[in-house]
């Protein structure tokens, strides 16, 4: 699954799934923490998308239970076969980190955060069938609530997704109006997961290769693409293991959430209070299963379907669709305003006015720099977040004039940006492939994908491209655990919107129905992606009621669409959020090895 940058660009905290990459950000415009990118070439794979490509869940379902843990004892309950010993390792670390704390202090400069902003470290077991062997350190910040002591609810702990996204930038945002009033009663914390940043990271490629452009990224690619996409794939998996050893095996949704619980205990919480995003949504989930009795408050924003038969080749397949919907929204809303824009006054004049921009490109990149890959991972940009809609149609109405600039300045990557966008992409990249099976014959990939791209041909080869590296991962999987409402588990909060086209809205459903205490907050006719923080006032008002005082609104509860993007009255500024928003996998996009 591929994400997009922060949950919304210009919106919410949240994550998108990717199968093309779960990511997601604050709506406040800013990004959260840059997305792992999309290796110049290529094809990317993302979140559930929707119902239409279905298959019969396979016949597991492992039985979690959850370990006790260091600073609060509970029983400890069925596990996965093999996680015993993954088990009394989590309860070890964890009463370790809960002796130690984490001792906060001034930032490195690396990080770019603001002097109010503390940071630290947390070390965990690398394998944690084996606590007392190998530990690695993963980094956390920290800004205190800026109320009153006696009003303090502790720690809330956030994830923008991804895979591969930190959240260290997180605490910067309990300056922001939209958070001010969990600001002032929690600690806003963030932290780097395993392998991300400078949490033990990992690569699978030099940066510079990696980040090299332009690329190319064909709707309808040929044979050889085709055969060429694979043998990239499959290099790009040997690389992995080839530039982090067998440590990258234990980079997991598993250890992510085996390590949450290890970062509750070093903060001092009993339990944990948490927003997850995109990506996020699942390891949270996977977490309230594995600890219960762990959980305070969880909201889940912009929710990845957990069912273990989609985790996560069947879940790039429905975001595959998801996107293809989401594609024909922005057309449509670009054909309205066809006396700005002058695409099109349908949106068949509009696809036609992209293809032809395609076809130019593919010819010959805008200054060498953007090719027909950056052009749609853009133009993917879109489809995460409605911010993206004036600038996406700006850029490409002057390209199409003679001008290539504001699409350069849309699509081209950043320089400086390789080292963190190669990481993040090794991390989603070791995330999907370990977690769970994938088909290891190329003639499934080929039949399934070839039936859905003639039906949603805008981002299928992408999402197969970001993903195939796991048809030929060297390392071994996980079974994906069956999500489920264990007992001690309280009430916790779904966000989604209608028409997300990175986690599509079944996902969140499929949550719900597992969650029987859970509250689902749906924004209609919407299709940003993360909604927390975002525009929506009824939306942050439910988040702020249930965070400030662990009271739901019911069941389901449903707010009004954000108001429609406007065309600006003059040249659109690319979202504050980011010009690569987080799509795990490209430099800058959907994050699978490269395709010149």
């Amino acid at each position: 699954m591929r994400a997009a940058a922060l949950y919304g660009i210009l919106g919410p905290l949240s994550l998108s799934l990717a199968m093309t990459a779960l990511l997601a950000t604050p709506a406040t415009g800013r990004p959260l923490a840059a997305p792992p990118a999309r290796p110049a070439a290529a094809v990317a794979a993302g979140p559930p998308a929707a119902a239409a490509v279905t298959a019969a869940a396979p016949a597991w379902s492992a039985s979690f239970g959850s370990p006790a843990s260091a600073v609060l004892a509970s029983p400890a309950l069925a596990v996965p076969r093999g996680g015993a010993a993954e088990a009394r390792g989590v309860v070890t670390a964890a009463r370790r980190a809960a002796a130690r704390g984490i001792s906060f202090g001034h930032c490195p400069g690396s990080e770019e955060l603001s002097a109010s902003v503390r940071c630290g470290t947390v070390s965990v077991p690398l394998d944690y069938a084996r606590p007392h062997g190998k530990h690695i350190r993963l980094t956390v910040s920290r800004v205190r609530a800026s109320g009153p002591k006696a009003r303090r609810q502790g720690a809330l702990v956030y994830n923008p997704g991804g895979p591969g996204a930190s959240g260290m930038t997180f605490p910067e945002y309990a300056a922001e109006d939209a958070f001010h009033k969990t600001a002032a009663v929690y600690d806003f914390v963030g932290y780097a997961p395993r392998g991300v940043g400078r949490s033990a990271p990992v690569s699978c490629r030099r940066p510079a290769a990696f980040a090299k452009t332009p690329t190319s990224s064909p709707q309808h690619p040929s044979a050889a693409y085709l055969r060429a996409m694979r043998a990239r794939a499959r290099t790009y998996a040997r690389g992995c293991l080839r530039r982090t050893g067998k440590a990258l095996r234990h980079i997991s949704t598993l250890n992510n959430a085996r390590d949450l619980d290890v970062l509750r205990a070093a903060l001092g919480e009993k339990r944990l209070t948490f927003v997850g995003a995109s990506y996020g949504t699942y390891y949270g989930a996977v977490y309230a299963t594995l600890f219960p009795r762990h959980v305070r408050r969880m909201v889940f924003d912009s929710v990845v379907n957990p069912g273990p038969w989609q985790i996560w080749y069947r879940n790039n397949l429905d975001q595959s669709l998801a996107f293809e919907r989401r594609w024909a929204d922005w057309r449509r809303w670009a054909a309205r305003h066809h006396a700005v824009y002058h695409l099109g006054k349908t949106p068949a004049r509009v696809l036609a006015a992209y293809r032809k921009a395609a076809h130019r490109l593919a010819r010959k990149p805008a200054r060498g720099r953007v090719g027909t890959g950056e052009l749609q991972d853009a133009f993917v940009r879109a489809g995460y977040n409605d911010a993206y809609w004036d600038p996406s149609a700006r850029a490409l109405a002057a390209y199409l004039r003679g001008d290539p600039r504001p699409l350069i300045a849309l699509a081209a990557s950043e320089s400086g940006d390789a080292e963190s966008e190669e990481n993040g992409n090794a991390v989603y990249t070791a995330v999907e492939c370990n977690d769970a099976p994938w088909p290891r014959a190329w003639a499934s990939w080929h039949r399934e994908n070839a039936a859905l791209a003639r039906r949603a041909p805008f981002e299928t080869w992408d999402n197969v491209a970001m993903n195939l590296p796991c048809a030929y991962w060297p390392l071994g999987h996980d079974t994906p655990m069956d999500v489920t409402a264990r007992p001690g588990l309280p009430p916790v909060l779904l966000l989604a919107a209608e028409r997300d086209a990175a986690t599509p809205y079944a996902g969140a459903k499929a949550l719900w129905r597992r969650l029987p205490g859970a509250s689902l907050v749906t924004e209609r006719k919407a299709g940003t992606h993360g909604l927390w923080g975002g525009p929506n006032d009824c939306v942050n008002r439910k988040v702020d009621t249930y965070l400030l005082t662990g009271k739901t609104p019911g069941r389901t509860a449903f707010c009004a669409p954000r108001p429609a993007p406007e065309p600006e009255p003059g040249p659109a500024a690319v979202p504050d959020s980011g010009k690569q928003p987080a799509l795990p996998g490209v430099p800058g996009g959907s994050g699978a090895p490269g395709m010149p």
